[in-house]
């Protein structure tokens, strides 16, 4: 069975990852974008899911930060979809680091 980018599934979707577009908070002046795409999705005891990322957000300032993070569990939005929320810390580069926090793009399943 194929599963498109727009299929409404029911349950969740072994394998599926999730990506984001984002800026971090300002911090020095300054933020950076934050281009993602998590890992895999790995299954809780409440029957949902999480997802582990890791990354660096797009160098400015004359830097760049890195960051490891694991997001909520599965948030349903109707049709078949679900979402994630991510709230994390970049590591401090150049005496600071940056808060990063959002959605991400929806993907097939509702657990």
């Amino acid at each position: 069975m194929s599963i498109g980018k727009d299929d409404a599934v029911h349950g969740r979707v072994i394998g599926h990852t999730h990506g984001s577009v984002d800026y971090t908070g300002l911090a020095d002046g300054h933020v950076h974008q934050c281009l993602d795409v998590t890992h895999p999705a790995l299954p809780t005891p409440d029957g949902s899911h999480v997802h582990y990322t890791e990354g660096y957000v797009v160098f400015e300032d004359g830097h760049t930060h890195h960051y490891r993070a694991y997001s909520s569990t599965a948030i349903p939005v109707g049709n078949g979809r679900h979402v994630h929320y991510y709230d994390f810390y970049t590591t401090e580069d150049d005496g600071h680091r940056h808060h990063v926090q959002g959605v991400d793009m929806p993907a097939p399943g509702d657990r």
